[in-house]
């Protein structure tokens, strides 16, 4: 499983011109889930989003978690994570789940984070053509991968 995660002051996420999910202080995940992807996965991406130090205290100082500040988190399947762009110029998404695969760790992951952090946790409407709206806070923007845990 990789991750991007993004601190964001506001982010929505629309489906056919209708806001189904936003969050004001928090953290944009985008998902992207391959066919190897398991529950351990979901476990180790999970506790480290919801420990990860990323917001800042009194000094500014990026050493808080999202518990401490009680953040929401707006949860965005994304296949595109996997791309190869090692031949051509169309990517290939070899690596990525099939929807099949993929839609049930999607939910498995969002129910995961919400009973690690104990926090709001929302989502898109996986497989569709969504629109999201994002104030990325800083910015910051972090890469996580769960094959890369070392």
């Amino acid at each position: 499983m990789r991750v991007i995660t993004q601190r964001s002051q506001a982010a929505s996420v629309k489906v056919d011109g209708v806001v189904i999910s936003e969050i004001s202080h928090g953290q944009v995940i985008l998902l992207g889930i391959e066919e190897e992807d398991a529950q351990e996965d979901i476990d180790w991406l999970c506790r480290k989003l919801t420990n990860l130090r990323i917001f800042g205290d009194e000094n500014g100082q990026m050493n808080l978690n999202a518990q401490q500040v009680k953040a929401s988190f707006l949860v965005i399947s994304q296949f595109t994570l996997y791309a190869s762009t090692k031949k051509g110029n169309r990517p290939s998404y070899i690596k990525a789940a099939r929807p099949e695969k993929a839609e049930p760790l999607y939910q498995q992951f969002m129910e995961t984070l919400k009973e690690i952090s104990g926090l709001e946790v929302f989502g898109g409407k996986f497989g569709a053509d969504m629109k999201l709206q994002l104030i990325n806070d800083g910015p910051v923007s972090i890469i996580l991968d769960s094959k890369n845990k070392e």
